[in-house]
């Protein structure tokens, strides 16, 4: 467990640009930064993130939060793992306390397998520079391909020893879990039920994600076990931490110079990525072979919208520079595409030449998608159906661009290269763009028919559920939801007979249905609103002099006053978290320099963290001179008003309630001229409270 204080340290010296630019390419905007959004996929950047409040906020989708919060949203990380990694990036020595065996038995898998694999990592790059075998096989392997020190280092590679038990076996000694050893795929049992090394005799590639966690291996055969191998390579099969389309080679060593840039280069292989490296071209990044995926896409174009495909100049690169063009202009990607001399891959190519040069012939030889994609599918063909199919393709490929104008530019540059009329094909990429849509349509609902199947399913079938690995913060920003029993005055109630069963009432929101991304302000109940209040001015002192039953002269803060007010009509709130805010901003007024938002903004709790930066951020952020100022008289104005909405509210809820009962106690006489009675003068009430708000 992390203590308060150390919490606090690591909250306030957490920037949270420097943190969001870990995974997002962020653009000075005014005060604030802007990026496109992790958390969907965003064409055009939503998403803002403010350095003098320390929180990032996306006006599309809803999420953000401060750097805690996006850590675990973007990461999948629990609280204490967001602050360790917040507190290993600032240099902030953790001590925690003692653990209970409860608490280690919720210590998630998650957060154990990422140790599992970066104690590999570690193991590997131990043995490739420790071990006799590691330096005379692993290492001669690095260096016959010219990787030096520093370059072996950064990426971390390894060596994994011939004795196939010789890791789990040491794994077993150092006390690691083996289970997770196993869940990773960096073992398997063998028909025995021993452990084995998947990677034993191999060159260690380790992946790196994005936020520097080791989350799969790529092993290289050596020797003269290559000859005659057709698959050389052995990599980390799917798992809890590492879905291979999800992931991309390099991409952690090089997110900091693709957003220096502003483009990426993609390559095929783990090799590529490391000599251009040390060429000194680190804007690069691998999908090993595969085919590219949408998440791969989405995750580049965090950092930039252009990439270079650069291959091999064989048929193998050719057709790999064809595969993934239409699905990258179909995400908003610029393509070019540059295709190396005859006999060059990135890796020698990269050997051969300085970062000047490479960058040099780049900026020669690269050339646009439609260029690339004409000259390779129409050069030499003759056949009018085989030229027919390649320009239906060009045209197709087109279709995918979502910018209007880029479109229409593009086929006008193909009407001119293919000498073909421009309406043509401006028909013939409509008839694409329509089909495109239909078949998105028709996957959409598919995919709904299949969600509406599945939680048919579940109701039928439940299925045993997915542990939590996440504190739970709040999720609806309206507490719509919340129990209504606790936010009613005990005496509000008449009490019902012998087992019976008193119907709930919904709190509803003043403000309507909360709207997602439009922020809290149209959203929030008069609970919100109060609690924003105490959150913002809670020790703003608004009585002075008050006299107490004892004869003291005493003041009297935002928070005291709205204690005491509830307090005499014994009125609570719904949302434990509202009563938990209220006491503990009682309990510190004394405190000296004690601030209500800054205390509650960097709580320890996580969930009353989150809400206080949700109920305290602001759309935009103003300056001294248009920020409002609130004198004592104003403050006290607004708090009262903000009790009498609660009274107004409560009253509400319970007319709500009775008119519930009376419709189900017409044969009850009694009680129901009780019931009557009592509404009376519950709207005799609301007409005095409606009245003081000068709402009657």
């Amino acid at each position: 467990m992390i203590d308060r204080l150390t919490i606090e340290r690591i909250k306030e010296a957490a920037d949270i640009v420097d943190v969001v630019s870990e995974f997002v390419s962020l653009k000075r905007s005014g005060s604030n930064y802007k990026g496109l959004c992790p958390f969907h996929n965003d064409r055009t950047p939503s998403f803002y993130v403010s350095p003098t409040r320390g929180t990032c906020h996306c006006f599309t989708c809803g999420e953000g939060g401060d750097s805690v919060g996006f850590l675990m949203k973007h990461e999948q990380l629990t609280y204490p793992e967001a602050l360790r990694w917040l507190a290993n990036r600032y240099g902030i020595e953790i001590e925690e306390k003692q653990l209970t065996d409860e608490q280690r038995k919720q210590q998630t898998e998650r957060e154990g397998m990422f140790i599992a694999n970066n104690w590999a990592a570690d193991y590997y790059t131990d043995i490739l520079h420790n071990d006799v075998d590691g330096r005379a096989v692993g290492m001669q392997y690095f260096r016959q391909r010219g990787f030096r020190d520093d370059i072996i280092n950064k990426f971390r590679l390894g060596f994994a020893p011939a004795d196939r038990y010789a890791m789990p076996r040491k794994a077993k000694e150092k006390g690691y879990n083996l289970s997770f050893l196993e869940q990773t795929g960096l073992c398997y049992k063998d028909n025995k039920g021993e452990l084995v090394d998947r990677f034993s005799g191999r060159a260690m590639f380790p992946w790196i994600s994005v936020s520097g966690n080791v989350v799969a291996f790529g092993g290289r055969v050596l020797d003269q076990r290559t000859k005659g191998v057709n698959q050389k390579y052995v990599n980390s099969p799917d798992s809890p931490i590492y879905h291979k389309d999800h992931e991309l080679y390099g991409i952690y060593q090089a997110k900091k110079a693709i957003g220096k840039e502003d483009f990426v280069f993609m390559v095929e292989g783990y090799t590529d990525v490391i000599s251009m490296h040390q060429c000194g071209i680190e804007n690069v990044v691998a999908n090993s072979g595969t085919a590219l995926s949408v998440h791969q896409i989405h995750l580049l174009h965090r950092f930039t919208s252009n990439i270079v495909l650069l291959y091999d100049g064989d048929d193998a690169g050719i057709h790999a520079a064809l595969r993934g063009t239409d699905m990258l202009l179909a995400e908003g990607m610029n393509v070019k595409v540059l295709l190396l001399p005859d006999g060059d891959d990135p890796d020698s190519f990269a050997r051969k030449h300085t970062a000047d040069d490479f960058r040099k012939y780049v900026e020669e030889h690269q050339t646009d998608f439609i260029e690339f994609k004409t000259r390779v599918m129409l050069q030499g063909v003759t056949d009018p159906i085989k030229r027919s199919e390649a320009i239906n393709s060009i045209v197709k490929s087109v279709s995918m661009i979502t910018d209007q104008i880029v479109r229409a530019t593009y086929i006008k540059e193909c009407s001119s290269r293919l000498g073909i009329s421009e309406q043509i094909l401006l028909t013939t990429m409509n008839n694409f763009i329509s089909n495109y849509r239909d078949e998105k349509r028709k996957e959409e609902e598919r995919n709904n028919r299949a969600l509406q199947r599945g939680e048919q399913l579940s109701v039928q079938q439940p299925q045993q559920p997915i542990p939590n690995t996440q504190s739970s913060a709040p999720q609806n920003d309206s507490y719509d939801e919340i129990p209504p029993e606790v936010f009613l005055p005990p005496e509000a109630f008449s009490k019902p007979s012998e087992g019976e069963t008193q119907p709930s009432v919904a709190v509803q929101s003043t403000s309507g249905t909360p709207t997602q991304g439009r922020g809290l302000g149209s959203a929030l109940s008069v609970q919100d609103l109060l609690i924003q209040f105490i959150i913002k001015y809670g020790e703003q002192v608004i009585l002075d002099n008050v006299e107490t039953d004892e004869g003291q002269t005493i003041s009297l803060n935002v928070a005291q006053v709205a204690q005491i007010d509830l307090a005499n009509d014994n009125l609570t709130f719904a949302n434990p978290l509202h009563t938990q805010i209220l006491e503990e901003a009682v309990a510190h007024s004394g405190e000296e320099g004690f601030k209500t938002e800054r205390y509650f903004r960097l709580h320890a709790d996580y969930e009353i963290s989150q809400l206080a930066i949700k109920l305290t951020e602001e759309p935009v952020q103003l300056t001294k001179t248009y920020q409002m100022k609130f004198e004592p008289e104003r403050l006290k104005g607004k708090l009262e008003h903000l009790l009498l909405d609660v009274r107004f509210e409560f009253v509400e809820n319970r007319l709500s309630y009775i008119r519930q009962e009376m419709g189900l106690c017409s044969g009850d006489a009694e009680k129901y001229m009780t019931l009557i009675g009592e509404m009376q003068q519950l709207q005799k009430l609301r007409m005095k409270i409606a009245k003081m708000l000068g709402r009657a």
